[in-house]
């Protein structure tokens, strides 16, 4: 007998194969028989018509802290994401010393988009090694399945204590770093990430740690994957950092590399695809790039309290060092501090902000008074205020005491151009930052949204396809053999939807991190159910079921 039977569904196998109708059949969490079976089973649904396919492999979170306190990785785990893959860009919470945690959490403070008083009363502090993060995660228990990279900063903390973000290592710390990562990677992580980026800053805009490294440190982490022969690196780079450089550490590694973050910027118009054009010839000789781009909008709601927006210029470098509202908006009324900021975004360059003011927009304002100028773009303020956009920023932040919210579409709305992005064969779909920048954003439903905008409503490719691109492709790419595919014997995480609904909800504000504070989360749309290892942690209607925790800490990667 069966554990469970779904009949009558639209069963696509991830691999790309046309969707046909049967029935699934699943034992001991694994798929058992597929197409025309015959049993019975414990539970049998009837799926009515509707597509049942892999789960979704998101392999761009940032889970690594929420999840010691939230096992489900909320929201991924109700929006058809069934393996996660965290510690992207370098940022990971182990291994790391007792005496260094508020260090590391301050680190992740700006990076998560969380309050420190979350991190503080959310983390559980029970390890101290990668290995024994692990562990902890196995002990407690997992809602998705969860695969780690050990992250560069974390490493380099580890080290070099609170130099990491102010000097470069010598030969002795390059070595024990090396073995750190050596030992993450012979303990299960599923390959080393770090950054470049200046965007990637901690508290009052310290860059974080890797972005410290120098050329031996990082050849010597990145090159130790060879040794070993398996394991996936992974980049988010600056704008000067060149596909060519990541080329050579791919080659000294022999191991697949992910270049993150290709989004498509229409003040710098071909960047992205230069850089794709650079990953497809580095490919032609034999490297395994692969080119990350995001299928969502990067929409951003922030305040003038914690303006991640700006934290890529130059000039705003001091508002970045000041720690109260006094202070802020002090800095914000200096005219040479504006006309700073001006300047340079007059300027287009590879960044997250290029003086986008005609996608800025006053979402919420912070007093009754400024109610009327809701759902305005910045531009027009400017332009009725006879003022540069920032003066209209800044001003009505200072007239609301910094309590206005704003929200700013900044990249990926080219939609021409993202359907190029997505197309490309080097492209991989990812970037949903889930867990990560909580109050700015939620991409965690970048899966939906991919099927449901551009695979239906755009007809960018064929169902199977995307289906493909959500499942075995990633899948393939960090050699987790027996996941994101239905055939025989592989793990039952399923996905069971309505393509002619499927989607994600609009992002909502909700206070349920520790000690109250809020996060943005969001909802789907016309997904059935979800099961992880063949249990059900998803019903029709939406409802989580809890708390049964059915995901594996994955530690073998075979690519």
């Amino acid at each position: 007998m069966y554990d469970l039977r779904i009949d009558n569904a639209i069963l696509h196998d991830g691999l790309g194969g046309a969707g046909r109708r049967g029935s699934i059949a699943v034992e001991a969490g694994r798929i058992a028989a597929l197409g025309e079976v015959s049993g019975t089973a414990r539970e049998t649904i009837d799926a009515g018509g509707l597509a049942v396919s892999p789960g979704i492999i998101d392999t761009h979170t940032h889970y690594d802290a929420q999840i010691t306190w939230d096992p489900l990785a909320s929201p991924s785990s109700a929006l058809g994401v069934t393996t996660v893959i965290m510690g992207n860009c370098g940022f990971t919470i182990a291994p790391c010393r007792a005496q260094d945690r508020d260090l590391v959490m301050r680190n992740l403070t700006h990076v998560e988009g969380m309050s420190l008083d979350a991190l503080r009363a959310g983390i559980r502090w029970e390890f101290e090694s990668f290995p024994e993060y692990l562990d902890l995660l196995e002990r407690q228990g997992v809602v998705p399945n969860v695969a780690c990279f050990v992250g560069h900063s974390s490493v380099r903390t580890y080290v070099l204590g609170a130099g990491a973000a102010s000097r470069p290592a010598d030969a002795g710390e390059i070595a024990q770093m090396r073995a750190i990562v050596v030992e993450a990677m012979q303990a299960g992580a599923c390959g080393f990430s770090t950054t470049t980026s200046r965007q990637h800053n901690g508290e009052s805009g310290i860059p974080m740690p890797s972005r410290l490294a120098d050329q031996a440190e990082m050849s010597a982490l990145t090159s130790c994957l060879a040794d070993l022969g398996r394991g996936t690196l992974m980049i988010t780079k600056a704008e000067a950092t060149r596909v060519g450089w990541i080329e050579d550490l791919a080659k000294a590694a022999g191991r697949p590399f992910i270049v993150a973050a290709l989004l498509h910027n229409s003040a710098v118009p071909e960047a992205t695809f230069e850089d794709l054009r650079d990953i497809h010839a580095a490919r032609a000789r034999g490297q395994r790039l692969y080119g990350a781009v995001a299928c969502t909008p990067l929409v951003f709601e922030f305040s003038m309290r914690e303006p991640y927006i700006f934290e890529g210029l130059e000039s705003w470098a001091p508002a970045m060092a000041v720690h109260d509202d006094g202070q802020r908006s002090a800095l914000y009324a200096d005219p040479a501090f504006r006309q700073g900021v001006i300047d340079e975004t007059a300027r287009p360059a590879r960044r997250l902000f290029n003086g986008q003011w005609e996608y800025m927009r006053v979402s919420v304002a912070g007093r009754e008074s400024g109610q009327a100028l809701e759902g305005q773009t910045l531009a027009a303020l400017g332009a009725a205020r006879g003022v540069h956009p920032l003066h209209a920023l800044l001003d009505l932040a200072l007239e609301e005491g910094l309590d206005t919210v704003f929200t700013v579409a900044l990249m990926n709305t080219d939609e021409e151009a993202v359907g190029r992005m997505l197309s490309d064969e080097a492209s991989l779909v990812s970037l949903s930052d889930a867990g990560a920048h909580l109050t700015f954003l939620c991409d965690a439903g970048f899966g939906l949204h991919f099927l449901g905008h551009w695979v239906r409503d755009r007809g960018l490719m064929s169902l199977e396809e995307g289906i493909r691109r959500l499942t075995s492709h990633p899948a393939d790419l960090f050699g987790i053999s027996d996941r994101g595919r239905l055939v025989a014997g592989a793990w039952a995480d399923l996905l069971m939807f309505d393509p002619a609904a499927v989607g994600r909800g609009p992002a909502r504000r909700v206070r349920d991190l520790p000690g109250g504070a809020t996060r943005l989360t969001g909802d789907a749309r016309g997904v059935h159910g979800v099961w992880i290892n063949g249990e059900r942690i998803l019903e029709s209607d939406g409802t989580l079921r809890q708390p049964a925790r059915p995901g594996k800490v994955l530690r073998r990667f075979d690519a």
